[in-house]
C-alpha cells in the first residue's frame, strides 16, 4: 500500500496516524526526537501489523535534523507516498512577555518544517505522478489565540495554496483542522485545560479516521466533527473584531502555565 511519514509520531495524533495507518498496510516512516518512544512503537507496529518500519529521530526544530527528513522524503528508494506533516506545539506562554528563543522553535516546527518538508515531497512525487500531503493544522486558524493561531493559519492557506499549485500532478494535499483533541499536547506545553467543558473535545481516532478518508477523496480541508464544522462556519462569518474579541479572554487562559 505504500510508504508513509509521520512526523511527531511517538506521541498524539501521530501515533494514533501510525496505528491507522500501519494496519491500513502502509509501511511507515517515524520522525520525532524521543528516540526511546519511536523504538518502541515502531516494534509494536511491527509486531502488530507486520509492515516495514523506518524510525528517524529528529529534532523539527533544527535545520539539519529538518534537512535529513527532506532527504528521505526525496529519495525514489521506497518512495513515501503520503507526508503527514503532524509535529506541533505551543508556545505555551503570552508573546509580549515570552521567551522569544521559545517562541522561534516553535515557529521552525510549525511553519518552517512544514514548508520546507512539502517541496522535498511535492518534488518526489510530482516526478511519479502520484502521493498526497496531510497537513495538521486546526480550527485555531480561524480565530486569535496568540502565535499558536498564526502558525495554524499558515498552515491551512499554505496547505490551500499548494493544491492550486499541484492540479493534474496525481497529487493532492489536504489540511486537517480539528478542535481540541484528548493527547499529551497540551499537558506537555504546560497549558491549563481544566476550564474546557468535555463535550469540547474530540478523540485522536476519530480524526485520524476523518482525515485519511479525505485524503483519499481528494478533499482540500477538512474538519472532524459537525460541531466543529459549525463552529469553524461561524469563525468565518462573524466580523473579525468580534472574533478578536471572543478570543483574547480564551487566548490569556489557555496559554497561562501551571505554577508548580
Amino acid at each position: 500500500m505504500g510508504t508513509a511519514l509521520i512526523t511527531g509520531a511517538a506521541a498524539g495524533l501521530g501515533q494514533e496516524f501510525a496505528w491507522q495507518l500501519a494496519t491500513a498496510r502502509h509501511d511507515l516512516v517515524l520522525v520525532d526526537r524521543d528516540s526511546a518512544r519511536l523504538d518502541r512503537l515502531a516494534g509494536q507496529l511491527h509486531g502488530a501489523a507486520g509492515v516495514h518500519v523506518e524510525i528517524l529521530v529528529a529534532d523539527l526544530s533544527v535545520r539539519s535534523d529538518v534537512e535529513r527528513v527532506a532527504e528521505r522524503l526525496r529519495s525514489t528508494e521506497r518512495p513515501v507516498g503520503l507526508l503527514v506533516n503532524n509535529a506541533g506545539g505551543a508556545a505555551g506562554q503570552r508573546f509580549v512577555d515570552g521567551d522569544l528563543e521559545r517562541e522561534q522553535a516553535v515557529f521552525d516546527v510549525m511553519v518552517r518544517c512544514v514548508m520546507v518538508l512539502s517541496h522535498a515531497a511535492a518534488g518526489q512525487m510530482t516526478a511519479r505522478g502520484r502521493g498526497a500531503i496531510l497537513n495538521v493544522a486546526s480550527v485555531a486558524a480561524l480565530i486569535t489565540l496568540g502565535t499558536y493561531s498564526a502558525h495554524k493559519a499558515w498552515v491551512r492557506t499554505f496547505t490551500e495554496g499548494l493544491a492550486v499549485d499541484l492540479r493534474g500532478t496525481g497529487v493532492t494535499t489536504t489540511v486537517v483542522c480539528p478542535g481540541f483533541v484528548h493527547t499529551e499536547f497540551h499537558d506537555r506545553a504546560g497549558i491549563d485545560m481544566t476550564w474546557l467543558p468535555e463535550i469540547a473535545w474530540l478523540h485522536a481516532d476519530d480524526v485520524v479516521a476523518t482525515a485519511l478518508a479525505d485524503v483519499r477523496r481528494g478533499a482540500v480541508i477538512s474538519t472532524p466533527s459537525l460541531r466543529y464544522r459549525l463552529g469553524a462556519g461561524a469563525a468565518r462569518a462573524m466580523p473579525r473584531s468580534v472574533v478578536r474579541a471572543i478570543g483574547a479572554p480564551r487566548s490569556i487562559a489557555g496559554v497561562r502555565r501551571r505554577r508548580h
